[in-house]
Order: C-alpha cells, then sequence, then structure tokens
C-alpha cells in the first residue's frame, strides 16, 4: 500500500479476451480512499457505475485511452493494451510519481512503474482505474449492441459465448471484430 503524499497513479484495462471490441485503459489517481471501491469484476454494473461517479468528480486526475481492434490486429491484444495504458498515463493532468499497473507487465512511461499481479484487488488506485475502463467499455458495447442489434453486445459485451458466436455466423464479421485476435468466420 501506499501512502496520500505521493502521487500514485493506477493502470487498468477492460476488454482483453473479448472477440470484438476496443480494450480501455484507465489511468487514476486518488485524492483520498473511496469506500466501496473493489475489482470491477467483483462489482456489479450499477455499483460500478455509482462508484464510476465518484471517482470522477473526487479523484486528483484520471483519463482513459483506447486500443482499437485495428491496433490489436496489428500490433497483438497484449501491445495495444500496454500502448492504450501508456496513453492513459500520459493524458493525465498531473504527472504522477508512481504508476501502479495490474498484472505481470510494465508500460513504456516516462516514470517509474511497478507490474502487480492481482492489483486490482489489492491497490485503491488501481481498482478505481479498473472500474472507470470496465465503465467506460461498457458503455462502447451498449452503443455497438445499438448499432448492431443482432448480435447482442450489450449482454456479452463481446466475449465468445455461445450466442455472440451463433451471431458471426448468422450475420457474419463486423469491422468491430479482432480477425487476428480470435478464430472468427470470414465474410
Amino acid at each position: 500500500m501506499y501512502t496520500f503524499s505521493e502521487i500514485i497513479a493506477g493502470v487498468d484495462e477492460a476488454g482483453r479476451g473479448p472477440l470484438a471490441g476496443p480494450v480501455v485503459a484507465a489511468a487514476v489517481i486518488l485524492e483520498q480512499p473511496i469506500l466501496g471501491l473493489n475489482d470491477s469484476k467483483k462489482l456489479t454494473r450499477l455499483k460500478r457505475a455509482q462508484l464510476f461517479s465518484v471517482i470522477t468528480k473526487e479523484s486528483r486526475a484520471w483519463s482513459f485511452a483506447v486500443g482499437s481492434v485495428a491496433e490489436i490486429d496489428r500490433v497483438n491484444i497484449l501491445q495495444a493494451t500496454k500502448l492504450a495504458m501508456a496513453r492513459a498515463v500520459n493524458q493525465l493532468l498531473i504527472v504522477p510519481d508512481k504508476v501502479l499497473v495490474d498484472g505481470r507487465d510494465t508500460i513504456d512511461i516516462p516514470m517509474p512503474c511497478q507490474a502487480i499481479v492481482k492489483g486490482d484487488q489489492k491497490e485503491l488506485a488501481i481498482m478505481a482505474a479498473s472500474i472507470v475502463a470496465k465503465h467506460i467499455r461498457d458503455h462502447i458495447m451498449d452503443a455497438m449492441s445499438q448499432r448492431y442489434p443482432g448480435y447482442g453486445f450489450h449482454t456479452h459485451a463481446g466475449y465468445g459465448t455461445v450466442k455472440h458466436r451463433a451471431a458471426i455466423g448468422a450475420l457474419g464479421v463486423l469491422p468491430h471484430h479482432r480477425k487476428s485476435f480470435c478464430k472468427v468466420p470470414e465474410n
């Protein structure tokens, strides 16, 4: 754990595993602890929305960035994720003293960076970043679902569920599908 006298940015992503949609990374610098923070995967959608509102109002700084499907297909999901994370850190309005990243890999940024396995369960700033990234990605996938109603993106967020795979088979591959990441049939 860290003290709030240091300027610590937590960084996490949402959307590394799906067949469709971007990967979204977020960076958050907390002003003080926020009650209810947890790994975004352990929270309901409603609770994430509530915490997103608190995080974005009460944090010292926050930002997000996207790794597009084209970028994922071009450089691979890990590299697209790391690029999105670095962009999110570089977009912060406050330069952090240190960056804590969820997972095993650090990112290429001009300040000290530490990777923490299961950081979204251990570090408050990473938990906050996890919530911001997931909330924003959910909204992106909801918009995609409205544009392409037969795919059910609002229910599976692009993950390879039976329903999603059936929709790909029936309706075809969209430009939002990661063709190099997963074996999806070509149109």
